[in-house]
């Protein structure tokens, strides 16, 4: 694919770029706590739980020692008959655990270790006093400080960091070796990944491997990485999210690969724990001690904090609290061994682009990896840059962007991933795109290949004419038969609405099309785990999963937002795109990138749902509606069997 060439940036202007992500930070910064205080304060006198960032009346259900000496809390709801609701906080979530209406009660900061169905587990570093609690989403700060600090530190920087970041700023050219070795690849690879793989070998500064979706992108980083430590390299392997961290982790160790990962275990996927800086510390030869020692100061605190009817003796609180604060020190010094020990052993350290970067102190890599590189914003990646020797970049600058609240920000240039500005800036000179994709049935994948793509994927055999109806237990008919349809609810009156609050849009007619089509689905033989919906609205998600919950056969179909589903698939996918108004109105579903994501998920069977008089308002859509129409099945909801 070839792209534009954007002019470089001269020394002053690669001081202003630093200067104005300082700028974008403290407006994301600013942009976050905001909506939060106002979600917050339309729901005060409503419904807290409703903007899915609260949950409330809830009481402690089970507890368990953490790694690192922290206390991991499972709560649930105080009654039994009340069910967990919608809520944004997922595994590794920043949150604040106090008392349910007692605004003076103490508050502890934890992180989201574990989420199920009736209950979340919470990582904390102290037993929360009280028995019914409430769980707030709050901003992640400390994040937001370890960019500040990465990006001030490789403005100043001098030497290899310094050249690193001229090449990024278009300053200084990239440079490759003119032919790199040859040698066996550990993996079955196609060409375009082989490629891929040795492209970035032979970089000595940078490289970017752009994976369109159902490409094998993770599979040729993880490649990419087992050649680099075969060459005696040490990579550290990074990714914004904890879910695409733990993904490259668990294919790493599947190789083979002796791997650490570093970060607060509680964002860490649970089977993979074992392999985190915190659990292989724990198996060290002194952890029985310092576990003790951890065990005691938990006492100390607890003792402390309890009250009793008689009043304690004068300064014996404060020293029950210095005692344990003592003892914490002492087991944290000894852990601090164990984990200098691992560290420097390691060929590969995985962690999130925000990792905390004292706990690597002066280690240097010869390779750093970003995958998923384009979710993060350009300051999550000066972190591991500031460790390496060359970068290798892995993504896709046509699905989702980094997601960006301050839309002055954003508008400024916030949402400009690093990859793309480096695409931008260079072009084919230091990326390789990933051309066969194993995911979609072809007539999934052409609308995209060729509106995003320059029509370069090509779909593997594997899957270029699979269907549903392959599967022996499906049923053939219209619905199971056809790769993709668009159900059109123009004229029929489906207009949108806003929920009460005014929190999002949902449209109940479209979900109960969308219900009536999974049961078609379902009674058809696809089983309700291989379904999945998505909508582009929180409340449409939260309609829906209500709806569904009430479906014979449908309780296990996922329903999400189009973020919710990166990097995810399933045999059959249903979008409802919501939107249906008299102004033509489409909101966020105008960013292409997004509805991208959204039509590439399925494998087998896309359905998509939506009003071709509000949604034609988009020339995107007017083109993807054409080609509906041309190449898959096009009726009005008119048509559908009531």
């Amino acid at each position: 694919m070839s792209s534009r060439r954007r002019k470089k940036l001269p020394d002053l202007e690669t001081e202003s770029h630093f200067v104005q992500m300082t700028q974008w930070l403290a407006m994301e910064s600013k942009a976050e706590i905001q909506q939060m205080a106002e979600r917050r304060q339309r729901m005060k006198l409503k419904d807290p739980e409703k903007g899915g960032e609260t949950i409330v009346d809830l009481s402690i259900a089970d507890h368990r020692g953490g790694l690192g000496g922290r206390t991991l809390v499972t709560f649930r709801k105080r009654k039994p008959s009340h069910p967990m609701p919608w809520h944004r906080l997922r595994v590794g979530s920043p949150v604040v655990v106090s008392r349910f209406r007692d605004d003076d009660g103490e508050s502890e900061t934890g992180v989201v270790s574990k989420r199920t169905q009736d209950s979340l587990e919470v990582a904390l570093n102290r037993w929360p006093d009280g028995d019914n609690f409430r769980i707030d989403l709050t901003a992640d700060e400390v994040t937001r400080q370890r960019q500040l600090a990465a990006i001030t530190t490789a403005m100043n920087s001098r030497g290899r960091l310094g050249k690193l970041r001229d090449i990024l700023m278009g300053i200084a050219d990239p440079t490759f070796h003119p032919s790199p070795p040859e040698f066996e690849f550990q993996t079955t690879l196609n060409q375009s990944q082989q490629e891929a793989v040795r492209f970035a070998l032979s970089a000595n500064d940078l490289a970017i491997i752009h994976g369109p979706p159902g490409t094998g992108k993770t599979t040729t980083v993880v490649e990419l990485i087992v050649q680099a430590v075969q060459r005696g390299q040490q990579v550290l392997a990074c990714a914004p999210s904890n879910t695409a961290v733990d993904n490259l982790l668990e294919r790493l160790v599947a190789k083979g690969q002796k791997v650490v990962r570093i970060g607060h275990p509680a964002r860490v996927a649970e089977d993979l724990r074992p392999h985190t800086l915190d659990g292989l510390a724990e198996r060290h030869e002194n952890m029985s001690v310092v576990q003790e020692m951890y065990r005691e100061a938990e006492v100390l605190f607890r003792k402390a904090g309890k009250w009793t009817r008689h009043r304690p003796v004068r300064g014996e609180k404060a020293a029950l609290r210095d005692e344990a604060k003592q003892l914490k020190k002492h087991a944290r010094l000894m852990e601090q061994q164990a984990i200098e020990q691992i560290l420097s052993r390691a060929k590969i350290i995985c962690a999130t682009t925000t990792f905390n970067e004292d706990l690597l102190q002066d280690k240097w890599f010869d390779m750093v990896v970003i995958d998923e590189a384009c979710q993060s914003t350009e300051p999550g990646c000066w972190v591991p840059i500031l460790k390496a020797d060359k970068i290798v970049l892995a993504g896709d600058h046509k699905q989702l962007p980094p997601t960006v609240l301050s839309r002055e920000a954003a508008g400024e240039g916030f949402a400009l991933s690093l990859l793309e500005r480096q695409v931008e800036i260079y072009g084919d000179q230091i990326h390789r795109m990933l051309d066969v994709q194993y995911r979609m049935n072809s007539a999934i994948m052409n609308f995209s290949s060729g509106h995003f793509y320059d029509q370069e994927l090509i779909a593997d055999a594997s899957v270029k004419d699979h269907l549903l109806t392959d599967f022996e237990s499906v049923e053939a008919n219209e619905l199971t038969e056809l790769p993709i349809e668009f159900i059109d609810s123009a004229g029929a009156g489906w207009d949108e609405e806003i929920e009460a609050e005014g929190l999002s849009k949902f449209n109940r007619q479209e979900a109960h099309l969308v219900v009536a089509k999974v049961r078609q689905l379902v009674e058809a033989g696809v089983e309700a785990q291989g379904i999945a919906v998505i909508a582009p609205y929180a409340a449409q998600v939260r309609y829906l999963r209500d709806q569904l919950a009430q479906t014979a056969g449908a309780t296990t179909v996922e329903v999400d937002t189009v973020d919710g589903f990166q990097g995810r698939e399933k045999e059959a996918v249903i979008i409802s795109t919501v939107r249906s108004n008299g102004k033509g109105e489409i909101g966020f579903l105008g960013d292409e990138r997004r509805m991208n994501v959204a039509l590439t998920r399925a494998k087998r069977k896309l359905i998509v749902i939506g009003d071709s008089a509000t949604l034609g308002s988009s020339a995107f859509f007017r083109v993807l509606l054409e080609y509906f129409q041309e190449h898959g099945k096009y009726r009005s909801v008119f048509e559908e069997p009531t």
